[in-house]
């Protein structure tokens, strides 16, 4: 089987963070690690050498395939900023409407920066997928 190469460790995300080029990316990054810390009550924890999440789940899929993985988190990309947030939760799509300028993955929801979206309706929809995320863990 194989293991899964984003594995939490013990480097500093504040060093992480700032060792962020791009300034705006680098400040945003630190509000965000506020704004993920409030909503969470989690520390946050390296994941790999460029993630940055808080809590942690153990999945296992109907393939027997399993492991460890940040409850939400994110990680300031040299394009955009990568945050983990999109559980599926049932407000997603009403709220990404409200969001502003953005991209989405099957997981993952892209912006440039914080300046170009509206924050409280990425704090709810960091809060809506965080919770749904645990929810769907403590299910399994």
């Amino acid at each position: 089987m194989v293991e899964l190469k984003t594995k939490e460790n013990n480097a500093s995300v504040k060093s992480f963070i700032g060792s962020v080029k791009d300034k705006e990316k680098r400040d945003d990054s630190f509000e965000l690690l506020k704004i993920f810390q409030k909503i969470t009550g989690k520390k946050p924890k390296m994941w790999g050498e460029s993630i940055i999440g808080f809590g942690k789940i153990h999945y296992k899929y109907a393939s027997g395939r399993e492991g460890d993985w940040m409850a939400t988190g994110f990680s300031p990309r040299k394009q955009n900023i990568s945050l983990y947030v999109l559980s599926g939760f049932k407000e997603r799509d009403e709220l990404l409407k409200k969001l502003g300028k953005h991209k989405t993955g099957r997981a993952c929801l892209y912006i440039k920066n914080l300046k170009e979206i509206n924050l409280s309706v990425l704090k709810k929809i960091i809060e809506k997928s965080y919770k749904d995320t645990i929810r769907k863990q403590k299910l399994c």
